[in-house]
């Protein structure tokens, strides 16, 4: 059985740490019982990693999917959450896992700000299959600098399904 585990960064605000439990409920009903969804905090919270993929590997799963909910690349994502999964992972070596990308640069993620910023949407960015064939790149970098956007740049898609060392 597969396993999404959510992992943010943990708060010392309890009610923080409880957005991610009730993420994680909602995430539970969007995809069903055919998957299981936990969540972990990084640090300052439980569970924490270690317990988070203690939970998936207990609750069946011999695949897990780690999503780091975090926005940005930055060294939590790309550093610290990695060699931690690693360091849980360790102790269930018949078990599969990867980590993937942060949120990054998403249509979707727009579409949110706006709505919460109580703004139209006047144009749509369109889907990542259509901005490649007409423009060879989904990235919305000001500079146009292809990968810069990280996983809304079909350059870096494979980046995102890579598995964890």
């Amino acid at each position: 059985m597969r396993a999404i585990l959510l992992i943010d960064h943990g708060s010392v605000r309890p009610e923080a740490n409880h957005m991610l439990a009730c993420m994680g409920n909602l995430l539970q009903q969007m995809v069903g019982r055919g998957l299981l969804v936990r969540h972990a905090h990084m640090e300052l919270a439980a569970p924490s990693i270690a317990e988070g993929f203690a939970a998936c590997v207990a609750s069946g799963a011999t695949e897990v999917i780690v999503f780091p909910y975090m926005l940005s690349p930055g060294k939590h994502v790309t550093r610290d959450i990695p060699r931690l999964v690693a360091d849980a992972a360790a102790g269930f070596p018949h078990v599969i896992y990867r980590v993937t990308a942060a949120f990054g640069v998403h249509e979707k993620l727009a579409e949110l700000i706006a709505q919460r910023a109580g703004v139209d949407i006047v144009q749509s960015a369109g889907s990542a299959e259509e901005a490649e064939r007409d423009s060879g790149c989904t990235c919305h970098d000001p500079n146009g600098a292809v990968g810069a956007c990280g996983a809304a740049c079909p350059e870096r898609s494979a980046d995102r399904l890579a598995p964890a060392p």
